[in-house]
């Protein structure tokens, strides 16, 4: 089923257009991977994807509904979670804070997911879904567990809010090809098994091997599908 639709869509920079004319269809249950050489628009279109950033000219439609037309705050907060390739997450809190902060700004209840009986049992799973053991992690701070460690992480806090959609800016730039993989194998899980979107950036034609899908942008975003 598409849950999200490029129309005729545009964006440029000052004196420099990036991305012009794109229509696609992004469905659930399925692994995108957005290749491309530098300046072709790839995180430009992530950033579009998310709402942080507005098309010159065309739309961007989430479930049928422009999200230029919607509430962005829900958008961003509820529907799409986004994990960045620094990982962004913060160094003060332990992992169980910074998952349980996410899901308290999305303003969703415990009641909204169903079947736990408190924030931490709810963080916990989230926190085995991405294959780590919370009573080992769940109390450590960031800076004190490894960079695979915070990625798969990053993925619990953007899953916190349960989004049908999740887009993340070169997950596996900073990790070794084992990591890699098994960072590809939860993201291939949430698509396959969920049914949720999942729309990745990678420099990596390894990686890019591993999705559903490959969209290679081209400058002015032509593209191509495998």
């Amino acid at each position: 089923m598409r849950v999200i639709e490029l129309k005729n869509l545009s964006f440029a920079y000052p004196n420099n257009p990036v991305i012009k004319n794109l229509d696609y269809d992004f469905e659930e249950g399925m692994v995108y991977a957005i290749t491309g050489k530098s300046g072709a628009g790839k995180t430009t279109l992530l950033s579009l994807l998310s709402g942080i950033m507005e098309p010159s000219s065309g739309y961007i439609a989430y479930k049928g509904y422009p999200i230029d037309e919607s509430d962005k705050y829900v958008y961003r907060s509820r529907d799409v979670g986004v994990i960045f390739q620094e990982y962004n997450l913060l160094p003060k809190f332990t992992v169980r804070e910074n998952i349980q902060l996410s899901f308290d700004i999305s303003g969703k209840k415990l009641r909204d997911i169903g079947g736990f009986k408190n924030k931490r049992e709810y963080v916990d799973e989230l926190i085995r879904e991405v294959g780590l053991d919370p009573e080992v992690i769940g109390n450590r701070r960031i800076l004190h567990i490894s960079g695979g460690q915070q990625q798969r992480i990053a993925i619990a806090r953007a899953l916190s809010f349960q989004p049908r959609v999740i887009l993340a800016d070169e997950p596996t730039g900073n990790l070794d090809m084992d990591t890699s993989s098994e960072i590809m194998g939860i993201f291939t899980r949430l698509a396959h098994e969920q049914n949720r979107c999942v729309i990745i950036v990678t420099h990596s034609p390894q990686i890019a091997e591993l999705a559903d899908i490959q969209l290679d942008l081209q400058p002015f975003s032509k593209y191509t599908r495998t």
